[in-house]
C-alpha cells in the first residue's frame, strides 16, 4: 500500500513539472513573430510522439507472432 501513495505522489509532482514546460513553450512561442521556431517545436513533438508508439507497435507485433506460433503448434499437436 506504501508503494502506492509512493508512486502515486512521484506521478503526481512530475506531472506538475510537465504542466510547467508546456506553459513555458506556449509563452516562448507566442511571443515570438518567427513562426520557423514554433515549426521546430511542433516537428519535435511529433517526433517524441512517434517513438512510444513505434515500440508499442513492435512489442505488439512480436507479441502476436509469437502467440500465432504457439496456436500453430498446438492444432497441430491435436490433429496428430
Amino acid at each position: 500500500m506504501k508503494q502506492k501513495i509512493v508512486l502515486f505522489i512521484i506521478s503526481f509532482l512530475l506531472f506538475l513539472e510537465m504542466g510547467a514546460q508546456c506553459a513555458m513553450c506556449r509563452a516562448v512561442l507566442e511571443s515570438g513573430e518567427d513562426q520557423s521556431a514554433a515549426e521546430g517545436i511542433n516537428d519535435g513533438i511529433m517526433f517524441l510522439m512517434a517513438i512510444p508508439y513505434i515500440l508499442v507497435a513492435v512489442v505488439g507485433f512480436y507479441v502476436y507472432r509469437t502467440y500465432g506460433k504457439n496456436q500453430k503448434s498446438k492444432n497441430t499437436d491435436i490433429n496428430l
